[in-house]
């Protein structure tokens, strides 16, 4: 019979392990604990994480908690003084304000213009795309263009366009040398609403797409078998295996939103008459124009607080909607 050939130090297929006797180097090597490496990995964990522990810790945390301290002191009106500790008064009188609650109103005006729309939007160009056509590589380029354009960029191309005076805008409806839809108070919130839909509309159109991937062709083509129209799809098909897209895109956008800044200081400063100013932009006059760091902190810790509560509100209302199956 041949002899099995096996590789040096291996036993041969079969046969039992040999035992190391007492005494020799591999009886005497110590074998960890569960405990140990249970330690040992926490450690591990805890050194790969440490960089980012300390980036929140000295850019979020420690900010978060210099603002809730400084909302308890109101800032004497000349430099140099020293802060007064006035405790829960001035908490009460900032969330009580006219400014405050104008601007809230605001705030909340902003996100409802903006995050539906550019839903909607990015959703139907999303769909169009997703066909399989001649040269929609193309039309994919455009639609997600905006992706790569800044808050401050499309600020000053949309400035530039509703300008009254050499604005394209006012030439193609008739109103140039009028008054400017940004200086108008019934309309300055929509335009700039809509310069935040169009920034932001390549970021939606990339989100849906990606959803839209994970979509099977064989539903969308039984759909179509079965004799349901486009809208049948989009509404039975498309949109239930969206969900979780959807869910995401929507809180993302809300805090987005709740947050935006760039284009009210480009575009209308606030104005006109305070008809645009948001949240984000009443707290930057109260530490720059109005130098009243108290003030500016309790409105900083209420927008923490408002989008917290408003993300909280959002999962728990549209989690249930969602469903994860494939």
């Amino acid at each position: 019979m041949t002899k099995a050939l096996t590789a040096p130090g291996v036993p041969p297929p079969g046969s039992t392990p040999a035992i190391p006797p007492p005494g020799s180097p591999a009886a005497r090597r110590p074998t960890r604990s569960p405990r140990r490496r249970r330690a040992t990995r926490a450690a591990l964990a805890l050194a790969l994480l440490a960089p980012s522990i300390v980036l929140y810790a000295v850019f979020v945390f420690y900010p978060l908690l210099r603002q809730i301290y400084l909302s308890f002191f109101e800032t004497p009106p000349f430099p140099g003084e020293p802060k007064h500790y006035v405790g829960f008064s001035q908490i009460s009188s900032v969330l009580s304000s006219h400014d405050f609650l104008n601007s809230l109103g605001v705030t909340l005006l902003f996100v409802l213009y903006t995050v539906p729309l550019g839903l909607v939007l990015g959703l139907l160009l999303a769909v169009l795309a997703h066909q399989q056509l001649a040269g929609i590589r193309i039309y994919r380029t455009i639609f997600s263009s905006t992706v790569a354009t800044s808050v401050a960029v499309a600020s000053v191309i949309f400035f530039t366009l509703l300008n009254p005076q050499i604005g394209l805008f006012s030439y193609w409806f008739g109103t140039t040398g009028q008054l400017s839809v940004l200086d108008d108070p019934r309309w300055a919130l929509l335009a700039v609403s809509a310069v935040t839909v169009w920034q932001n509309l390549g970021l939606s159109f990339i989100v849906m797409s990606a959803g839209l991937q994970a979509v099977p062709d064989e539903l969308l083509e039984a759909s179509r078998v079965d004799g349901a129209r486009a809208w049948a799809r989009l509404r039975h098909v498309i949109l239930p295996m969206l969900s979780p897209t959807l869910f995401f895109a929507v809180v993302v956008g809300s805090i987005l939103s709740l947050e935006a800044f760039g284009q009210i200081d480009i575009l209308t400063q606030g104005g006109p008459l305070q008809h645009t100013n948001v949240l984000v932009y009443a707290i930057y006059n109260e530490v720059f124009s109005v130098d009243d760091q108290g003030r500016a902190a309790v409105m900083t810790v209420a927008l923490f607080v408002i989008t917290l509560v408003f993300t909280l509100i959002q999962i728990r209302l549209l989690e249930r909607r969602v469903t994860y199956e494939r």
